[in-house]
């Protein structure tokens, strides 16, 4: 398949008045992206540092998202894991900047790579690969020093309702790797899998229950999506998790490829999102400040139980 992301940038739609405040953000990203990495974490805190305080809406889902997942901390433990969550989301924002605009030279040092082999595995194999990851906040540069390694995959992605943000963040998704497939494209991802190419796919956000379960996650009945289970029977691909952490030392990131996962899908849509699952929330607990918490994960609830993030 070819790149569409081979047409030139084209800013010429995205000039009215009204997007002038976006442009001075990206502006800004970009710049940011030339600093030194260290410079760039600190700056990143710092950003992170005012969220926790200016976004009261996205510190409550993350307090609660604390409190009912790591129950075996006490108070102090987990405002200070909160705080720690929104440091991280800070250095997010910064990285989106670098994963878009720094060169490779700059970020190829900062690449720590392990369990490439299984990756090499499952591709031999020529039935495609869903590389399965989760939602930390160093996705978006994980990807950009994934195309580094293996420039021969596809990316999933979530619609932006801004059409600005949206055009450029596509755009710079795309650059390098083979393209970039929007999420609710299944037919798309199917025959894309089916061509024998790599997709890289983040299952774990709630999108209510239409095609999911409840299966644990943290101890809480969480609602999972199946797609996985169900691309991988039609398609035949294989399954290998692929998950990226930032390094606590400052020496950039850890990207880990696990084996292939074995007899899967099981034909059980609950067994298979327990499992997967699972994976997941071990890797969480490595890094538990670095996963998107500030997201609703348990927005979803099974019929009987009340909204969890209500005040």
């Amino acid at each position: 398949m070819s790149n569409p992301s081979k047409a030139k940038f084209n800013p010429r739609p995205f000039l009215a008045p009204r997007y002038w405040l976006l442009w001075l953000g990206f502006g800004l990203l970009f710049l940011l992206a030339q600093l030194p990495y260290r410079m760039q974490l600190a700056i990143g805190a710092a950003l992170g540092w005012l969220m926790y305080y200016l976004v009261p809406r996205r510190r409550h889902i993350a307090e609660t998202n604390i409190r009912l997942c790591f129950p075996e901390l006490n108070a102090a433990e987990q405002h200070e894991l909160v705080k720690k969550i929104f440091r991280s989301s800070g250095i997010f924002i910064v990285e989106i900047g670098a994963a878009w605009w720094s060169s490779d030279s700059k970020l190829s040092p900062l690449c720590h790579i392990e369990g490439m082999e299984h990756l090499d595995a499952a591709k031999q194999q020529g039935k495609g690969v869903i590389l399965l990851s989760a939602h930390f906040t160093c996705l978006e540069i994980g990807g950009r020093l994934l195309h580094q390694h293996t420039p021969d995959f596809f990316a999933m992605y979530k619609y932006h309702r801004n059409p600005l943000v949206h055009y450029v963040m596509k755009y710079n998704r795309e650059r390098g790797i083979l393209g970039a497939i929007e999420r609710s494209d299944i037919l798309t991802l199917i025959r894309t899998l089916k061509a024998g190419n790599v997709c890289w796919y983040a299952l774990d956000q709630d999108f209510g229950t239409f095609y999911a379960v409840f299966a644990p996650f943290f101890g809480i009945q969480t609602a999972t999506l199946t797609a996985t289970s169900r691309i991988a029977k039609i398609t035949g691909a294989a399954v290998v998790p692929f998950f990226v952490r930032r390094l606590d030392d400052g020496s950039g990131y850890q990207l880990t490829f696990l084996p292939a996962l074995e007899d899967f899908p099981s034909g059980d849509d609950l067994a298979d999102a327990t499992r997967t699952n699972a994976l997941i929330e071990a890797e969480v607990r490595k890094a538990p400040d670095q996963y998107l918490w500030v997201h609703r994960r348990f927005k979803s609830r099974p019929e009987g139980e009340a909204d969890v993030y209500r005040r």
